[in-house]
């Protein structure tokens, strides 16, 4: 979409900070065509807040000779003495010569080389930023940032100098870091106290002594000093957590306050029944402590939104089918939502099990059930015949009635949409109460921000009986110690896993890779002795369930599969999970497959195989998972290794909305923000007070670009 740029009508209603990017002086059509698509920037408000994602210490060089670790990150000044295209088509790159006094580098670009070619000159000094790698011996910095020292930079009174993110598209228009800067100096120059009005009340901004927005604004993109930077930074990443945690504890308190919920009045029969004589286990302290919040929670008249926290095989399952009781003993009903068939009928077959001496009718709906068997369903559901529906997707549909749905557990929330839980919510003539089970662990500052409007409740101890599960790394030069561990495993009677990465990106090849992996195990584990399972994408429903059931019923001794095993599948018998090539699995995700052993009373091995070439971030992904078997110390190094971005959910929560905070890194900012938004709602819980008027304005500026889910626990 490209803006028809004319004179800007000044008497118009539109604020500074909405004005359409075009018009910024040295901007135009065109590159505003092209800030649009590359980094979503419309208005001088987004340039505004495209900050900057490093800085450069004019001051601070290191050498050539200093180059001596592979992906480190250096910055070198001197000059360039010589430039030439070399390769063949795909091989094509421009590689440039660029020497010091201590020695010479070789700078490569794959892309864009043609026009870095006509842009750099020969015996010209440049700052060049980027991370070192090593080729045969010698170390080359690939696309490394590179800026021309020119005397306004040497004049400049601050060491330090913005960088920001660019692309080859902008490159191509002049708009790389040193054009973005130049625009931005243009936008700052134009920046006043009418136009940057304050966004904090007084008292917050004297509580933690922070800087005003506009001095906030202009030292961010052009800091006269490291302190004042900081100090920007802090004042910034502040405010964004501020007024997130704010929208979350005012939701929070809305539904405490206004949301009616359906009252369990009672613990009844049929709960009383089950925990007295048909419990599978003893409960540990953890869950007795969640059940009992659940119960003041469902018996206040208010609605429950409640997220339960628990490691793998914590024992959430059962504590949301206590819940689950309660709500009948009341005469209600209650649904089960997962995410994928397999769990959702993993769920039921468990639930199933457990409640049968009860007399309780345990139904099943997902996407494969036939249409007969869903119109008796949809019967029973309506006339309350059913006490507990479990299933996927299928669940929301608007043909699914229910008499009276009071409950709701929604397993692995992650995978749920906003929009989808709101449909739950109109399912009666009130919402149900609901509760979040998540798979693994969240971080602390992920669950306060993704969830920071619900109640939490974390299962901290794992059921007596569950032995710490032995993790191991070995490379492929121990493959044969792999198959004879594997071998003295099964003639013990265990069963084992094995499980390959299918990712979309390279699904052929990693097809083929899970091919050869079973072609190899059918000659290391001969048949009729040995019988091996397949599980993978490609097989139609019957067919994996076929493979299943052989694996269950101990018919098939080793499972290969991809990660269709990842959630659900509850088999005691198997006590060896084999990951192959385990540097290409998250650690949440390598977690979650781990727990899918050690379901039983044998000792259970996981088993990481890995190449040998291995990054620093895959080898801290192995040895954490070698450490540990603590899933909340997991979840936090894999927010440090990954950013909240590439964590599961984060894409409808809102959390991508954070331009300047990071919730790897600000939980110290981020627990002061949500202290200091808690405070003011306890003296102002309805922000009504002349100073919090600024900050419900701020609410609804905020709130005005997007469609508000927030009453959606």
């Amino acid at each position: 979409m490209c803006i028809k740029f004319t004179q800007l009508n000044t008497s118009s209603n539109i604020s500074f900070l909405d004005i359409p990017i075009g018009y910024l002086k040295g901007i135009g059509p065109q590159r505003a065509e092209t800030l649009q698509k590359e980094l979503g920037i419309f208005t001088y408000k987004d340039l505004l807040t495209h900050y900057p994602f490093r800085y450069v210490d004019r001051t601070q060089f290191q050498s050539v000779k200093d180059v001596t670790e592979d992906s480190a990150y250096y910055q070198l000044r001197g000059t360039l003495e010589s430039l030439e295209v070399i390769g063949e088509k795909r091989t094509k790159r421009l590689v440039a010569r660029f020497k010091d006094n201590s020695g010479i580098l070789e700078l490569v670009w794959f892309q864009g080389y043609k026009w870095m070619a006509e842009k750099l000159r020969l015996h010209t000094e440049y700052i060049v930023y980027g991370r070192a790698s090593s080729f045969k011996g010698r170390f080359n910095m690939a696309h490394p940032d590179i800026e021309l020292v020119t005397p306004e930079m040497l004049a400049a009174q601050s060491a330090f100098q913005a960088v920001y993110h660019s692309g080859e598209k902008l490159k191509f228009k002049g708009l790389d870091s040193e054009g973005i800067r130049k625009s931005m100096r243009v936008l700052v120059s134009h920046l006043n106290e009418q136009n940057i009005p304050e966004t904090l009340t007084r008292t917050v901004i004297d509580d933690f002594k922070l800087l005003s927005k506009l001095e906030s604004l202009k030292q961010i993109h052009f800091p006269d000093s490291k302190i004042l930077l900081e100090k920007a930074r802090f004042r910034l990443k502040f405010e964004e957590l501020f007024f997130v945690q704010l929208k979350l504890l005012r939701s929070n308190l809305v539904r405490h306050q206004v949301v009616q919920g359906f009252v369990f009045g009672k613990v009844g029969d049929v709960f009383n029944n089950f925990y007295n004589h048909h419990l599978p286990f003893q409960l540990t302290n953890a869950q007795k402590r969640v059940v009992k919040e659940i119960r003041a929670d469902t018996g206040s008249g208010k609605q429950m939104s409640r997220l339960v926290q628990g490691d793998v095989g914590s024992g959430k399952t059962l504590v949301a089918l206590l819940s689950m009781l309660l709500a009948i003993d009341n005469g209600y009903q209650s649904c089960l939502m997962a995410p994928t068939e397999i769990l959702a009928k993993q769920h039921f077959e468990t639930i199933s099990q457990l409640v049968e001496p009860l007399g309780i009718k345990v139904a099943l709906l997902t996407g494969s059930s036939k249409t007969k068997a869903r119109k008796v369903l949809h019967h029973d559901l309506e006339n309350g015949a059913i006490d507990i529906l479990i299933g996927t997707h299928a669940l929301i549909e608007d043909i699914v009635v229910f008499k009276n749905l009071g409950f709701v557990v929604i397993d692995e929330q992650h995978r749920f949409g906003v929009a989808q839980r709101a449909k739950l919510h109109a399912k009666n003539r009130q919402p149900p109460h609901i509760l979040i089970m998540t798979a693994t662990p969240i971080p602390r500052t992920l669950a306060m921000t993704l969830y920071g409007d619900l109640d939490t409740s974390v299962i901290d101890e794992l059921p007596p009986g569950r032995k710490p599960i032995t993790t191991m790394h070995f490379m492929e030069n121990q493959r044969l110690r792999l198959i004879g561990f594997m071998k003295e495993q099964i003639a013990l009677g265990r069963q084992v896993y094995i499980v390959y990465p299918l990712i979309q990106e390279s699904e052929k090849m990693d097809f083929q890779n899970l091919q050869n992996g079973y072609d190899a195990l059918l000659n290391d584990f001969p048949a009729p002795q040995y019988q091996i399972s397949i599980v993978h994408g490609k097989l139609t429903s019957v067919q994996k369930e076929f493979e299943m059931q052989r694996f269950i019923k101990n018919e098939t001794q080793i499972m290969v599969a991809t990660t269709v095993i990842e959630v659900g599948v509850n088999i005691p018998n198997a006590s060896v999970m084999v990951i192959e090539s385990a540097e290409r699995f998250g650690l949440s995700q390598l977690h979650q497959l781990r727990g899918r052993v050690g379901r039983g009373a044998d000792k259970s091995y996981c088993i990481l195989m890995t190449s040998y070439k291995m990054g620093a971030d895959s080898k801290l992904r192995m040895e954490t998972m070698v450490r540990t078997n603590d899933g909340f110390e997991i979840s936090e190094v894999d927010l440090k290794l990954r950013g909240p971005g590439d964590l599961d959910g984060t894409q409808q929560s809102g959390v991508m909305d954070l331009k300047i905070a990071d919730l790897a890194q600000d939980g110290q900012i981020l627990q002061l923000a949500r202290s200091s938004a808690q405070a003011i709602l306890n003296e102002d819980p309805n922000l009504t007070s002349t100073e919090n008027q600024l900050l419900v304005q701020q609410l609804y500026n905020q709130e005005k670009s997007r469609t508000s889910w927030s009453k959606i626990g």
